[in-house]
C-alpha cells in the first residue's frame, strides 16, 4: 500500500512546472468554455497527486516519464512536502469549483478555477510555487511542525543517494 500512496521527495522542479502548465491549460479551458467535464480530469489529477504523487495522475506520469526526461539541461530537485501541500490546495480549489458547479453557482465555480489558474501560472511560467510559500510561512508560524519537513531543509543526503 505504501508503494501506491506517498509522495516523492525530492521532486523534480521541471516536472512540477510541466504539471502546473497542464493545470493552467485545463483551468483556462474550463473558465473560457464553462464545460464542466474539464473539472473531472482537473480535480482527479490534483487528488491523485496529493495521494500518490505522479503514480495515478496521467498528467504527473506524462510529465515525469515522458516530457522531463526528453528535456536537456539541469533539473533542480526540491523538497516534496511543500509541493504536496500545493497539490492539496489545488485539490481543495478544484473540488470547491466542482461542488459550486453542481450547485449551479457557475460564475463562482469559474472564479475559483481562475484563481487556481493564476497560482498554477506562477509555478508554470515563473517558477514560484505559491503553495510552497504558504507552507514555509505556516512552518515559520509553528502551524506546520518543523518535524514535517526536517528533510525538506536538507535534501543533500537524498540527492547523494539518488546518484
Amino acid at each position: 500500500m505504501s508503494r501506491i500512496f506517498g509522495f516523492p521527495n525530492p521532486v523534480n522542479e521541471t516536472s512540477a512546472r510541466i504539471v502546473a502548465a497542464g493545470a493552467v491549460l485545463m483551468s483556462v479551458v474550463f473558465v473560457v468554455t464553462g464545460n464542466p467535464w474539464v473539472l473531472v480530469p482537473l480535480t482527479y489529477g490534483f487528488v491523485a497527486r496529493v495521494l500518490t504523487g505522479p503514480r495515478l495522475s496521467p498528467l504527473g506520469r506524462l510529465s515525469t516519464q515522458v516530457i522531463t526526461p526528453r528535456l536537456r539541461g539541469t533539473h533542480k530537485m526540491v523538497a516534496g512536502q511543500p509541493k504536496r501541500f500545493a497539490q492539496g490546495i489545488g485539490a481543495v480549489f478544484s473540488i470547491t469549483a466542482s461542488v459550486l458547479w453542481i450547485a449551479e453557482f457557475h460564475t463562482a465555480s469559474r472564479v475559483v478555477i481562475a484563481m487556481l489558474a493564476g497560482a498554477a501560472s506562477l509555478e508554470a511560467f515563473a517558477g514560484f510555487c505559491l503553495g510552497c510559500a504558504i507552507f514555509a510561512r505556516l512552518m515559520r508560524w509553528g502551524i506546520i511542525p518543523q518535524s514535517v519537513c526536517e528533510e525538506c531543509n536538507d535534501i543533500t543526503a537524498r540527492l547523494s543517494a539518488a546518484q
